[in-house]
């Protein structure tokens, strides 16, 4: 058996790094210097290109042996993050002077972290820790090349800072002005959202057992449920202004009219999804509504009324951030973004959608653990 095998992504990378040798310098700053040997000033490729190049080409080698995944996964991680690390280090200080190798070699090791996600994915860890971890690590690999790409397309490009600021630029700011973005989450997050996301799911899934009891409630709601769902924020939100004020409560009014409806269709379809062969089971032993529908209607519907809670969890942040357009006090996430886009502070506004972005993730995974915790019985969740 032949020690080496075929692997595209590495192949692809050492021909971009072959390409990219051939070329004279990765930035006019080091074509200045080729063409002034006299110069005394420190430009960035000219110590590091060839170190980026080996890194590379050894990662590309290494992915083309038969090693063990674990090995083979180690070393395409170290090579294709440390060739990052060094074009955007290098790069630092001369923004907009990249040529093509720069991109050639980002490109080379974007695939390299390509392929170390392929052989990840197909190691089997028989630990429930171990895969818990592999988990986690594959999307972060995706999201931290996501921010390195950005990274090095708006330093390489040198993109004007007020259409899209780096990734490192943002995260500076959000270092910068974390009391700002405390008080901004706990005025639009734990009051507004929170409040209003309890209240909208509560009242819609009580509604839904009301339609569910009474025929001629759920025949006049649903259609108007999905009426009102179609209702545009920027129409809503002037109204709860007026109506309850400049304060939280109207943005908490605005999170209720969204998180209601999405919780009383999901709930009424999901407590219509139990089989008739267990509902008559359940009138043969004389069951009454309540018990058939604690029993067996509620934990059947259980996957219908978790997954309005998770949609209802993106909804109730967006609600309320727009809501903040239209009038609050000199606080909340909404109210940052219009003031800061103003003052043509963009690196502020890009936190905020950052702060809110992540807070909108940790808001889902909460609610998709609970939802595993509650129905571990489901076949979607056994399969999982």
């Amino acid at each position: 058996m032949s020690r080496w095998k075929f692997s595209w992504q590495a192949t692809a990378a050492l021909l971009l790094c072959v390409v990219a040798f051939a070329m004279p310098a990765m930035s006019t700053a080091e074509l200045e210097a080729l063409a002034n040997p006299a110069a005394t000033i420190d430009y960035p490729f000219l110590a590091t290109a060839g170190l980026i190049q080996l890194v590379l080409i050894v990662g590309a080698a290494v992915s083309m042996l038969r090693l063990s995944p674990g090995l083979e996964a180690t070393v395409l991680f170290v090579s294709a993050h440390w060739a990052a690390w060094l074009l955007l280090s290098g790069i630092a200080g001369f923004e907009g002077t990249a040529l093509a190798p720069f991109f050639m070699l980002l490109a080379a090791a974007w695939l390299l972290a390509w392929r170390c996600v392929v052989v990840l994915s197909g190691i089997t860890p028989s630990s429930r820790l171990a895969r818990a971890m592999l988990r986690l690590l594959i999307p972060t690999i995706f999201g931290v090349w996501l921010l390195i790409i950005w990274e090095a397309v708006t330093r390489g490009f040198g993109i004007p800072f007020i259409l899209l600021p780096p990734p490192s630029a943002i995260g500076a700011r959000i270092a910068n002005s974390l009391p700002i973005l405390a008080a901004d989450v706990r005025q639009t997050i734990f009051k507004a959202v929170l409040i209003g996301y309890a209240i909208g799911c509560a009242a819609g899934f009580a509604v839904a057992i009301l339609a569910d009891r009474f025929g001629f409630l759920r025949r006049g709601l649903i259609p108007i449920g999905n009426m009102v769902s179609a209702l545009p924020i920027i129409g809503v939100a002037p109204i709860m202004v007026m109506w309850f004020g400049f304060d939280w409560q109207s943005k908490a009014a605005v999170v209720v009219i969204m998180t209601f409806f999405p919780m009383l269709v999901n709930t009424v379809t999901g407590l219509a999804a139990s089989g008739s062969m267990e509902r008559d089971l359940m009138r043969t032993y004389a069951s009454s509504y309540w018990q058939t529908l604690f029993k067996l209607r509620l934990p059947a519907a259980a996957p219908f009324i978790f997954n309005a809670l998770k949609i209802n969890s993106t909804l109730a942040l967006i609600g309320a951030i727009v809501a903040e357009f239209f009038g609050t006090p000199v606080v909340g996430m909404g109210f940052r973004i219009s003031t800061e886009v103003g003052r043509m502070n963009i690196d502020m506004v890009w936190a905020e959608i950052a702060v809110a972005a992540i807070a909108g993730s940790v808001f889902y995974g909460v609610v998709a653990l609970l939802e595993r915790a509650a129905t571990f019985w489901h076949p979607s969740v056994r399969g999982g």
